[in-house]
């Protein structure tokens, strides 16, 4: 259930203008958030990256509940690529600033993946959703 209450929460700092369509009053709030966007997105990019080595881990759940492995890692990946794309200039800054080919490729992955931030962040919403009711409906032992 925390991985898609903090799965919906990303997705909403990641498409901001859907929210603001719906809701004007949310930009102070978004406003209030936007110098942390950089650690918020670390912080979810390496939550979603150990959601993803937990699925990995746990392959047995294929057998016993398959909806909910599939679940965990599809919030996980959505997570790990929203997470990269808000932290995008920190990571650089902090982890990729001494290897020239390691920031080459973080930027061509970056340029090919920000154009479906809005989808990913919609997708988010209703993983994050899902993620919340599959966590009441398959329980793990």
């Amino acid at each position: 259930m925390v991985y898609g209450i903090t799965l919906i929460l990303l997705s909403i700092i990641a498409v901001p203008s859907l929210i603001l369509s719906k809701k004007p009053n949310a930009k102070e709030l978004l406003e209030k958030v936007e110098p942390y966007q950089g650690w918020i997105g670390i912080i979810f990019c390496f939550w979603g990256i150990w959601g993803l080595v937990t699925a990995v881990l746990n392959l047995g759940w294929l057998t016993s509940t398959p909806i909910w492995w599939g679940t965990l890692t599809a919030g996980s990946l959505v997570e790990a690529c929203l997470g990269f794309l808000l932290g995008f200039p920190l990571i650089n800054r902090f982890f990729l600033s001494g290897n020239q080919k390691a920031r080459e490729k973080a930027i061509r992955i970056r340029a090919q993946v920000a154009p479906k931030q809005g989808k990913l962040g919609i997708l988010g919403i209703i993983v994050g959703a899902w993620m919340i009711i599959a966590s009441f409906l398959f329980t793990i032992a």
